[in-house]
Parts: C-alpha cells; sequence; structure tokens
C-alpha cells in the first residue's frame, strides 16, 4: 500500500500532503456523473443482450428442489446445515455483526486518521476480512454454487443429478467419546455425564479466550477496566466468529454432528 511505503520511509501518510488534494466541485462530482453514465450504458446494453433466468409461474404444487432463499439469505441457510435453527438465525449472525461493530473499540493504536493500513493495524483489518468474506461472502457463494438437488455438495463443474445419494451419519461428540472411545454398549441417560466432554471443551476455550485477552490489555497502552472488558468481549465473539469454519471442517472430516447436544433441552451447539 502506498501509505505503508511512506510510513516505512520516514514520510506521513498522502492525506497530509496538501497539494494531492482536489476540490469536491468540479473535480469529484464531474467523475462521479461520468461513471454513473458508463455504469447505466453498461447495466442497459446488459440487460438487452443477456436473457434473465426467468422461470415458469409460482405453483404451490410444485416445490423447486433446491428451495433456496434469496441470495442475501444463503449464508444463513448454510448455516442451518451445521448449526441448531436457534444458532444458526439468531445467535451467530448477531455475534457476527456485534464483534465487527467491536473492532474500532478495542483498537488500542494511538495514530488517527490516515494510518489505517495494514501494518498499523494487522488485527483489525484481519478479523474484519475474515467475518465479511469468510462467514458471509463464502458462505453466500457456497450456497448459490455449490448446493443443488436435496441440499448436497456438488464440485464446480459436477452435475447437479437428482438422484445423488450422500450416504453420511453424523456422529455427536458425545458418541466418539463414550461409544467409540471407552466402546460403552449405550450412552449415559443422565444429559450432563453424557455431555461433560463438550461442555468442558467449550468451557476451556471461553477461559483460555477471556485469559488471552486479559494478557493483551495487561501489555497494552491501557488498563483500564472498560477497554479490559470490551477487549475480553472481542476476544470471545471473535472465537465464536471461529466456530463456524471450524465446526464446517468437523463436519466435513468427522461427520461431527454437535459438540454439546441435550435434546431434552431442545440445546445444541
Amino acid at each position: 500500500m502506498l501509505n505503508d511505503r511512506r510510513i516505512a520511509a520516514g514520510k506521513g501518510p498522502i492525506e497530509k500532503e496538501e497539494s494531492d488534494r482536489v476540490w469536491v466541485w468540479p473535480d469529484l462530482v464531474y467523475t462521479e456523473l461520468i461513471s454513473l453514465i458508463l455504469c447505466s450504458v453498461v447495466l442497459i446494453v446488459w440487460s438487452i443482450f443477456l436473457k434473465a433466468p426467468l422461470e415458469q409461474p409460482a405453483n404451490p404444487a410444485n416445490t423447486p428442489n433446491p428451495s433456496k432463499a434469496p441470495w442475501y439469505f444463503l449464508g444463513l441457510q448454510e448455516m442451518l446445515v451445521y448449526f441448531d435453527p436457534w444458532l444458526a438465525g439468531v445467535v451467530l449472525p448477531g455475534l457476527i455483526i456485534a464483534g465487527l461493530i467491536c473492532i474500532p473499540y478495542v483498537d488500542k493504536n494511538p495514530k488517527g486518521n490516515g494510518y489505517f493500513t495494514f501494518n498499523e493495524r494487522k488485527a483489525e483489518i484481519t478479523i474484519f476480512l475474515f467475518g465479511f468474506v469468510v462467514l458471509w461472502c463464502s458462505l453466500i457463494v457456497l450456497g448459490t454454487f455449490l448446493r443443488g438437488p436435496n441440499w448436497n455438495f456438488f464440485g464446480p463443474f459436477e452435475f447437479w443429478d437428482i438422484h445423488k445419494l450422500a450416504a453420511l451419519t453424523n456422529v455427536n461428540l458425545s458418541e466418539y467419546f463414550w461409544v467409540r472411545m471407552l466402546r460403552h454398549g449405550a450412552i449415559r441417560r443422565n444429559w450432563f455425564v453424557r455431555e461433560i466432554v463438550g461442555i468442558l471443551l467449550r468451557a476451556v476455550l471461553r477461559l483460555r479466550a477471556a485469559g488471552a485477552a486479559r494478557e493483551d490489555v495487561v501489555q497494552g497502552a491501557t488498563t483500564r477496566s472498560w477497554a479490559r472488558r470490551a477487549t475480553t468481549s472481542a476476544s470471545c465473539l471473535f472465537l465464536m466468529m471461529m466456530s463456524l469454519p471450524i465446526k464446517m471442517l468437523a463436519r466435513w472430516l468427522f461427520n461431527l454432528k454437535y459438540i454439546v447436544a441435550i435434546p431434552e433441552f431442545f440445546f445444541n451447539i
């Protein structure tokens, strides 16, 4: 980036250079007008020569396969494959948005305008790109182009065969521990004992995130209580953001269904 090279050379950001500034009128407005006209021409020509993918009128007796949500909701529909509806539709999207909102409030860099470069704010920019590109855009692309009939996963150039059957047996973490590792014939009926492994795993990850956040604040430029609480919350939110790709990989590699499964209370994560 230009500002990164200027700062490395001992110069200030380019925004500090008065000679590089231009007037809003007529320079900026004139450029925006030309861009608006060009974009309008491109869209008009595109709409004339490109056939719209219109289908037959809606028929309640003929449900499409797969039945997909609008593109802006496909990320949520894809998350329903890996999480319960209350997590995929409410909790995780809210935590992702809240985590992105928290980024400016946990930024300890004292430099202001003009220093929002990757070298100056690696963590903040990385977290934002991870939340936007990985946790949102990639799920939309996956649900649009790689999910076919019966919501099966198809490769980029694979034919969408409506008769394809994916022989998968999703297994909870408690079954992996009690049945496959310890060779118990049946899982214990007490839900707390049955799910103790998943509960402890979630607790360890939560405490580790809180501990890392406290160390980060103590070593930083401020030790104010509000900054410590904000950093701790951001670390926990980032851990929740990371749980989505981790859960996706666990489902793809090990057919792991839930880490903690308590159907007695309709609680599954």
